[in-house]
């Protein structure tokens, strides 16, 4: 009796352990999927209702400080709903001098997808499983665009830092991957991907 009731106890134990570990590890699974994915070739559009032939190629522009624009600019009416570019993992929520509130997504390749000037977040924390046309946020002017017309700054970054998005916005969307579903409303995030970005953002 003692021997099937400490064997009970034992499986007890295993049970609960796997059930609060399953969501970081599926989490760590997919992020290494991500990670063995090749980078996009053509992306979504970040911003809902813009035309990719009404995007202006804004990369490596003039900014205060000596500063270059690392990114691109899509204007519109402030609280359009802002949506991911890929599938992918939210990394970070939050706010910073040059972006107000922000988002970072990584997708396929480890690349890194900042959504910057929000007005404000959707439902999103960091390690949320999203897939392509995830609203993320909307449209504002926070951070350093305060006093100009609300728009996005989208960037992406790779190891090496950041490359222009304005050849992969323009280029006609392939199918989205649909192999990775997102994770259900209400179902628990677990850690995302300990990948930073290489150097802050700039705008």
């Amino acid at each position: 009796m003692r021997t099937f009731l400490r064997s009970l106890f034992i499986a007890a134990i295993l049970i609960l352990g796997y059930g609060l570990l399953e969501p970081a590890l599926e989490r760590a699974m997919y992020s290494a999927r991500l990670m063995a994915m090749p980078p996009p070739e053509s992306l979504a559009m970040p911003v809902e209702g813009v035309r990719r032939r009404d995007l202006r190629d804004t990369w490596h522009g003039a900014r205060s400080e000596g500063r270059k624009h690392e990114g691109i600019d899509i204007f519109a009416r402030r609280g359009t709903p802002v949506r991911s570019s890929t599938e992918g993992i939210v990394m970070r929520v939050g706010n910073n001098r040059l972006g107000g509130l922000v988002v970072w997504v990584m997708g396929p390749g480890g690349q890194r997808h900042y959504y910057a000037h929000l007005e404000r977040t959707a439902n999103v924390q960091p390690g949320l499983r999203v897939e392509a046309g995830h609203v993320l946020g909307y449209v504002g002017n926070s951070g350093n665009a305060a006093g100009t017309p609300p728009h996005l700054h989208y960037g992406v970054y790779e190891t090496g830092g950041a490359i222009n998005p304005y050849p992969m916005l323009k280029a006609e969307p392939k199918a989205i991957s649909t192999s990775l579903r997102a994770a259900p409303p209400g179902a628990r995030p677990a850690l995302a991907a300990a990948v930073a970005p290489a150097a802050p953002a700039r705008h």
